[in-house]
């Protein structure tokens, strides 16, 4: 991404990983990103917002570029990862199919007026938080002989409850983001969405009301990344050469939490690709 970019390491401000399934506890994987990379100064931290995190993680970092918080390193580095088949019970067939293994990253710097990100929207429900989760492994319930028998350190997921929430609260993010930023539906050229599963997806597109959008789906070939689905899925889309100089973007991310994160932004051509 720092080559696509055509920026240094030492030019970031800013590196924030988003991933449910970091190195470990502590510290944080973006410090060992920073450490690897050689990005000297980089303020480095991780974001846990699960299927959402790259939606946030973008949010968050943009934002502190607007601040100018990052001095003279005017680009952050903004990457969603996860390894889920680490923690994948490989007898529940619910999930075991589902998920897979991916990280991509995208540079963040100086736009034109009007361009990159133009309007967010973040969003969490914590009384569904057990609709999503790995029970164990944490300090509530730390790792003993019992959570390893009682299989409490694998992703546990309420497939039809996730679902429900989904499709009724995707659109109407979608709506709420929209009308926050006085945008037009049909002004929408391109959506990324995570890339859950093909059947929620297809059943949640005619929903959005998005008549002109091109929906971009990668979760054939990757299956659900978690944080990296959206950047794995932009990135397959920039390398098709679809994307043309000032065509809006939709990015919408959804998952545990409950938590959902939409996104709009206004392409640029030129350095600061994915």
């Amino acid at each position: 991404a720092l080559a696509d970019a055509g920026i240094r390491a030492g030019q970031l401000g800013w590196i924030v990983v988003a991933t449910s399934t970091p190195d470990h506890p502590q510290p944080a994987t973006a410090c060992l990103v920073q450490h690897r990379i050689g990005a000297t100064g980089a303020a480095a931290f991780d974001i846990n917002a699960v299927c959402s995190g790259f939606v946030f993680a973008l949010v968050t970092a943009a934002g502190l570029l607007s601040a100018g918080s990052g001095g003279p390193a005017p680009y952050a580095l903004v990457i969603g990862a996860d390894v889920y088949s680490r923690i994948i019970d490989r007898t529940d067939r619910r999930t075991a199919v589902l998920f897979g293994d991916g990280a991509g990253a995208v540079v963040l710097g100086p736009v034109r007026p009007g361009y990159g990100l133009t309007g967010s929207l973040l969003t969490s429900d914590g009384a569904l938080h057990e609709l999503i989760q790995v029970p164990a492994g944490g300090s509530r319930a730390p790792a003993s002989e019992k959570t390893l028998a009682d299989g409490g350190h694998f992703f546990r997921m309420r497939g039809r409850a996730v679902s429900e929430y989904v499709l009724a609260e995707l659109p109407r993010a979608i709506r709420a983001l929209l009308a926050a930023h006085r945008t037009d539906a049909a002004s929408v050229d391109h959506f990324i969405p995570h890339q859950a599963n093909g059947v929620l997806l297809a059943k949640a597109l005619p929903d959005l009301g998005l008549p002109r959008a091109r929906t971009h789906l990668t979760v054939a070939e990757h299956g659900n990344t978690s944080a990296a689905s959206i950047p794995l899925a932009l990135d397959d889309a920039r390398r098709q050469g679809v994307f043309t100089d000032g065509q809006l973007l939709l990015l919408a991310g959804f998952g545990g939490g409950m938590s959902l994160g939409a996104a709009l932004v206004r392409w640029q051509d030129g350095h600061g690709g994915s």
